[in-house]
């Protein structure tokens, strides 16, 4: 197995950046992310919620979804923090210490 190195700390992700990001533009911590595809798809989502405002629904889906975005932003860059750790570290992380047998 070839040896490889961590990535530099710059593919590394802010979670709190990702959240804020989304809380002032809806889909802008997807596409902090690199998640191009899903923030096209909140940006949509979001202009669809804030026309059914017109016909009242959207005053319950239009915040749920925003909420949601800033959720999904953290979550997403918490993820692919751990995903870019667990490469860097060869697989070895959430493993337990090396220990007796359990029988």
């Amino acid at each position: 197995m070839h040896y490889q190195p961590p990535p530099p700390p710059v593919f590394y992700k802010n979670p709190g950046l990702a959240a804020v990001l989304s809380f002032f533009w809806m889909g802008l911590g997807q596409v902090y992310n690199g998640q191009i595809a899903k923030a096209v798809v909140f940006i949509v989502a979001y202009a669809i919620s804030w026309l059914l405002m017109f016909i009242l629904i959207g005053f319950i889906t239009t915040p749920i979804l925003w909420l949601y975005g800033m959720w999904d932003a953290y979550d997403s860059a918490q993820k692919i923090n751990s995903d870019l750790a667990f490469r860097a570290g060869g697989g070895q992380q959430n493993q337990p210490p090396p220990g007796p047998p359990v029988n």
